[in-house]
């Protein structure tokens, strides 16, 4: 039977989260939406991960926690997890004390602060690709931890990201993905669309997920084996730019019936991303 918290966790390391002014919880407090959009986690080094699989997920992945916050009865769920950061402070109390501190109802478990890996070198990750995702200006964190999960668990190798689109390791994002995110390599482009120009030099093929009166069908769009292709979704209102469209090598739709449109980018990223990562490499 396995130990519980209690029996090997260093009950000196177990805080209860008595009191909101305590400066060690402040990267927890007022979570809400509200909140967030006045807060500078990324360039204050840290993000959120939210839900007991998202934590196992970040730490499996080589991210490193700062504290950790879930209600006791949670304890029991993430021993190893403990064990692995004997030093990291565990911050334990009731339902109504987390709402109070975080700014909504806790019912996933568990929570943890966690520094943000360096940056990758899109150089690098391009080099080792052959099927990359670029999201522009996505705005929504749901559409984009959805199109985050689809792209891993559907054999997308990267993730490039203009400097509008929202950032995948806010909670929601992370949330959405299942902590799939962790095992994506993505990059933040610095500028787009002067971002398409690394592309180029890498070999990459641009296509671009849009309605234009020239877009492939899917169905029909060719991919040879040994090509690298980079698929562009844009914006969930504006779709993708026009400046982009103008410097793409294609454009693609997905073919729809009943006079529907089109799709939703989360919905759409799945199709897209199964034909992409189907076609020979």
């Amino acid at each position: 039977m396995a130990e519980s918290a209690s029996s090997v966790v260093n009950p000196g390391r177990i805080f209860n989260v008595a009191d909101l002014e305590d400066p060690r919880l402040d990267e927890y407090l007022r979570l809400s939406e509200a909140h967030l959009r006045m807060r500078t986690d990324v360039e204050n080094g840290l993000y959120i991960a939210e839900s007991t699989m998202v934590v196992r997920r970040a730490l499996n992945a080589g991210h490193v926690p700062r504290s950790f916050l879930l209600a006791e009865k949670y304890l029991d769920q993430l021993t190893e997890e403990f064990a692995r950061y004997p030093e990291v402070p565990i911050f334990v109390g009731d339902d109504r004390q987390l709402e109070d501190l975080v700014g909504f109802h806790l019912h996933r478990g568990a929570m943890a602060s966690m520094n943000r890996p360096e940056p990758l070198d899109v150089g690098q990750v391009l080099q080792a690709s052959s099927r990359v995702a670029v999201l522009e200006d996505i705005a929504d964190h749901t559409n984009l931890g959805a199109i985050l999960r689809s792209a891993t668990g559907l054999g997308v190798d990267a993730v490039l990201l203009t400097p509008k689109c929202v950032d995948p390791w806010y909670r929601r994002s992370a949330r959405v993905s299942m902590g799939t995110v962790f095992d994506l390599p993505w990059v933040r482009l610095d500028s787009w669309p002067d971002g398409l120009e690394i592309l180029a030099r890498h070999g990459f093929r641009t296509l671009a997920m849009e309605l234009t009166e020239d877009a492939i069908p899917l169905d029909r769009l060719e991919i040879a084996a040994g090509d690298k292709v980079a698929m562009i979704l844009g914006n969930e209102g504006r779709g993708v730019r026009a400046e982009t469209l103008e410097r793409v090598d294609d454009t693609v739709m997905i073919p729809m019936h009943r006079e529907v449109s089109s799709l939703n980018v989360g919905a759409a990223s799945a199709i897209a991303f199964w034909h992409l990562c189907s076609s020979p490499r």
